[in-house]
C-alpha cells in the first residue's frame, strides 16, 4: 500500500482551474478519473489525513502512486473529457454501470439505400434510427406487424432482397400489401426513403398528422363513392390506433422527456430509464453498479446521464430529462445535454403533478430492480457454490467453509453495548440460528475488547457442550426462556426452533464429524447438533487487523485451531487475516467478496436492531418497571385509571385496591415500590420556560405510555452517532 504523501504534488504545483485527473496504480494503470471545477481544490481532498477520508476513497489513494491531470477550458469539456476517459480506460473504482446489452430495440437503417425495418441488440450504429429499448422482441413484432399496413417498408434481409432483385418476384409481403416492394422496383429509392422516414415521424411520437390525413382520405374516398379503398383506410386507422394503445398515455401534454430513477444501498445501485415520447412509454431499460467509490445519489444520476447520453444526439436526448437529485452543479451537466441534443434540455426534478406520479413509478421499478438483482444473486446454487470455492481460494482453506459465522459490535457512544452471531450455511442466512450478546465484562466503548469478549463467549460454550456426554444441566437448556448461559439471546423469545436441512437435504456437520459422535445429549430431537455444539468453518468479523486479532486471540486462548478467522472492514473492499500485514483483495466483481458484504451487512442489521431495541426499552423504562409481580396488563391498568405516575404515587393503598385486578398484596408493593423511587423532575415548556404540572396535561412517560422513546439530537444524528 502506497504513502498518498510520497506522491501529493508540491504547493502551487496544480492549477486553480476546470480540469480532468487520473490516479494510476504501480504498474501505470489508470484507476480512477475524475474531473473538477478547481483541480487545485479537488485534489487537496484527497491528500488530506487518511483518517478523515471515507473507507472506499482511503482504499483508493493508497492503491494509486501517481497522479497526473488535464486542464480543460470550460466545466463542460471536463464533463466530456472525463466520460471519454472512463470509456477508454475503464478504472477500477469508478462507478460503471453495467449496460444490458440484450435490449431489444426497434431499428430503421436509414444509411442503406433502402432503409430496412428490424430488431436490434447491442451497440448503436451510425445512421441507425432506433426506437426502445421495449422488454420483449415480441413487441416489437407486433408493433410492425401493424404498422406495415401504413408505412410497407422493406423488412426483409439482405440475401432475401438481392434474391427477390434476382429473380424478380418480391416476398410473400410483396404480395399482400405489407412491402412496398423496392427490390422489384414497385417504388423508387427516393420514395421508399420517404415511406421510412414516414415510419419514424410516426414511432417518434409524431402520430396525429398521419391520423388526421388518413381520416381525411378516408372521407374523401367515401364522399366518392370509393367504398373499398375508405374501408381499407377505416382499417389502417385502426391498426395505427391499436398500435398506439400499446404504449399508455402517462403524460397527457404529448411530453419528450426521459424519467431516470436511482435505488441504492451501501453496496450498490440500480437505475431504471422510462422513455417517454409523445406522452407514451416508448422504452425502459435499467442498469445495476457495484459502489465502488464514494458516491452521492446526485452523482449517481450524472454519471447515468453520462452513460445514457454520452454517445447520443439530436432527438435521442429529449427535451426534458427529470432525475430523483441534481448534479452538483447542474449548469455544465445541463449545457452539455443541450450541446449533445442541439437544442434546449430541462434537467430538473418533478415536483407535482403527472410527472412526479410517473417518477415515483420508475422509483418503484429500480428499487424492485435492485432487490430482484440482489435475490437472483442470492438465491443461485451455482453462484454460492462459486462464492464459497472463491472464498475458500482466496483465505487459503482446505474446503469450502459451508458454514459462516459472522459477529459485530453495535452500540450508541458506548451505552448499551452488544453483538451479533449470523449464521449462513450453504451461502444462505440461517436466522433460527441467529444470537444476540449483551456485552458484561466492562463498561464503555472498546470493539476490540468487545470483540474478543463475544468471541470467547461463543466458543467456550462450543468446547463445553462438546466435553458433554449426559444431558443438558438444569437452566441451561435453550427453551428456558430464551437467555444462554453465556448471555446470548435466541432472537425472538425462548422456544428453540427445530433445526433445518444443510446443503444437500441432510444435517450439515463439521468436517471432522467430531459434534455428531456423543450420542443424543448434544442433538436436538430432529438429530442435528445444538447451536453450540456446531462450529463454523470460517468466522467473519465486521472490522480491520485490531478486531481479526481479537477474534483469534480469544480462539488461541481456549486452544482452538481448526476454524478459520477474517475480517471485513465497512465498506471497505479489502479481507483481512490473521496475524498478516497486507490484505486479500478479490476483486469488486467476485462473488465470494460479494457473500461476505452480505454476511457482514445481515450481522450488522441484526446487531443495530437489537441495540436500538434495548435503547429504546431503557428509554421507555419508569418506576413501575421495578415492582416485582407487576405484568405490562396491570402497569396499563393502573396508568389508566390514575393518569400519570404522579396521582399513582400521591393514591392511597385503598385508592389502588380499586384497580380491576389489583389485590391488597399487590397494592402494597406499588406503593412501597413508588414511595421508595425517586420522582421525576418537573416538566418544562422549551418555548415557554413555564414549568408544567403533569395534571396540565404533561402526563409522566413510563413503559406503557404511547408513543416512541426521545433521545437527544435529531434521528439523522442519532443514527450518525450509533456503530
Amino acid at each position: 500500500m502506497a504513502d498518498p504523501s510520497s506522491y501529493r504534488p508540491r504547493p502551487g504545483e496544480i492549477p486553480d482551474t476546470p480540469g480532468v485527473y487520473r490516479f494510476r496504480d504501480e504498474h501505470r494503470r489508470v484507476i480512477y478519473v475524475g474531473k473538477a471545477k478547481s483541480l487545485r481544490q479537488r485534489l487537496a481532498n484527497y491528500f488530506q489525513d487518511l483518517a478523515h477520508l471515507h473507507p472506499r476513497t482511503r482504499t483508493m489513494v493508497t492503491t494509486a502512486v501517481s497522479v497526473e491531470w488535464t486542464v480543460v477550458s470550460t466545466e463542460v469539456e471536463a464533463l466530456q473529457l472525463e466520460y471519454s476517459w472512463i470509456k477508454e480506460y475503464d478504472p477500477r473504482f469508478n462507478v460503471k454501470y453495467r449496460d444490458d446489452k440484450s435490449y431489444p430495440y426497434l431499428a430503421v437503417t436509414m444509411n442503406e439505400e433502402f432503409p430496412r425495418v428490424q430488431v436490434m441488440r447491442g451497440h448503436k450504429k451510425k445512421g441507425v434510427r432506433y426506437f426502445g429499448p421495449y422488454g420483449h422482441a415480441w413487441a416489437i413484432r407486433d408493433t410492425v406487424d401493424l404498422l406495415l399496413r401504413v408505412f410497407p417498408v422493406r423488412t426483409c434481409s439482405t440475401g432475401v432482397f438481392k434474391n427477390a432483385a434476382r429473380t424478380g418476384r418480391p416476398c410473400l409481403l410483396g404480395y399482400i400489401g405489407k412491402c412496398s416492394a423496392p427490390c422489384v422496383g414497385r417504388i423508387t429509392p427516393d420514395d421508399h426513403w420517404d415511406l421510412a422516414d414516414e415510419f419514424c415521424d410516426f414511432m417518434a411520437g409524431r402520430t396525429g398528422t398521419y391520423l388526421r390525413r388518413l381520416e381525411r382520405q378516408m372521407a374523401d374516398a367515401a364522399e366518392e363513392m370509393e367504398y373499398e379503398r375508405a374501408a381499407r383506410l377505416r382499417d389502417d386507422i385502426g391498426a395505427l390506433k391499436k398500435a398506439m394503445e400499446k404504449s399508455a398515455v402517462v403524460l397527457a401534454d404529448a411530453t419528450d422527456a426521459d424519467l431516470i430513477a436511482v435505488a441504492e444501498d451501501e453496496l450498490e445501485a440500480a437505475v431504471q430509464i422510462f422513455h417517454v415520447r409523445g406522452g407514451r412509454v416508448r422504452g425502459q431499460r435499467g442498469w445495476v453498479t457495484d459502489k465502488v467509490e464514494e458516491i452521492t445519489t446526485a452523482a449517481l444520476v450524472e454519471h447515468a446521464l453520462q452513460q445514457l447520453y454520452g454517445e447520443e444526439s439530436g432527438d435521442a436526448v429529449p427535451k426534458e430529462v427529470l432525475v430523483p437529485a441534481l448534479p452538483d452543479p447542474v449548469e455544465p451537466v445541463q449545457q452539455w445535454l443541450t450541446e449533445r441534443r442541439g437544442s434546449g434540455v430541462s434537467l430538473r426534478i418533478p415536483q407535482r403533478g403527472d410527472k412526479k406520479a410517473l417518477m415515483e413509478t420508475v422509483q418503484r421499478n429500480a428499487q424492485q430492480a435492485l432487490v430482484l438483482h440482489k435475490t437472483k444473486r442470492a438465491s443461485d446454487l451455482t453462484t454460492r457454490s462459486r462464492a464459497l470455492e472463491e472464498i475458500a481460494e482466496a483465505l487459503d482453506l482446505d474446503s469450502a467453509p459451508l458454514r459462516i459465522e459472522c459477529y459485530d459490535i453495535s452500540h450508541l457512544q458506548g451505552d448499551d453495548v452488544v453483538a451479533s452471531m449470523v449464521v449462513f450455511e450453504d451461502g444462505l442466512a440461517r436466522k433460527s440460528e441467529y444470537r444476540r450478546f449483551q456485552i458484561k465484562g466492562f463498561e464503555g466503548q472498546d470493539d476490540v475488547r468487545s470483540m474478543h469478549e463475544v468471541i470467547t463467549r461463543r466458543f467456550r460454550r462450543y468446547l463445553a457442550e462438546k466435553e458433554k456426554t449426559g444431558e443438558w444441566a438444569d437452566g441451561e437448556s435453550l427453551t428456558d426462556g430464551g437467555q444462554h448461559a453465556d448471555g446470548g439471546q435466541h432472537p425472538g423469545g425462548g422456544q428453540h426452533p427445530g433445526g433445518d436441512a444443510g446443503p444437500g437435504g441432510q444435517a450439515s456437520a463439521p468436517d471432522d464429524g467430531e459434534a455428531l459422535t456423543h450420542g443424543p445429549a448434544l442433538k436436538d430431537d430432529d438429530g442435528r447438533p445444538k447451536r453450540f455444539a456446531y462450529p463454523p468453518q470460517l468466522v467473519v468479523v465486521d472490522g480491520g487487523q485490531p478486531q481479526v486479532a481479537a477474534a483469534q486471540r480469544a480462539l488461541d486462548e481456549l486452544g482452538i485451531d481448526d476454524i478459520a478467522v477474517c475480517g471485513l472492514a465497512k465498506r471497505l473492499e479489502e479481507v483481512w487475516l490473521p496475524r498478516e500485514d497486507d490484505p486479500v483483495v478479490l476483486p469488486r466483481t467476485s462473488e465470494g467478496l460479494y457473500l461476505l458484504q452480505r454476511v457482514r451487512d445481515e450481522a450488522h442489521r441484526f446487531a443495530i436492531t437489537y441495540q436500538r431495541t434495548k435503547r429504546a426499552k431503557r428509554f421507555r423504562a419508569g418506576p413501575l418497571d421495578d415492582v416485582p409481580g407487576l405484568g405490562e396488563t396491570r402497569k396499563q391498568a393502573l396508568i389508566k385509571h390514575f393518569g400519570s405516575v404522579k396521582r399513582l404515587r400521591a393514591a392511597t393503598i385503598d385508592q389502588i385496591c380499586e384497580v380491576p385486578g389489583i389485590g391488597r398484596k399487590t397494592a402494597e408493593t406499588v406503593a412501597v415500590a413508588l414511595a421508595g423511587a425517586t420522582p421525576a423532575g418537573p416538566a418544562v415548556n422549551t418555548a415557554t420556560g413555564e414549568i408544567m404540572d403533569d395534571d396540565d396535561g404533561a402526563p409522566e412517560t413510563t413503559a406503557d405510555a404511547p408513543g416512541e422513546p426521545v433521545s437527544a439530537g435529531t434521528p439523522d444524528e442519532r443514527r450518525g452517532q450509533e456503530r
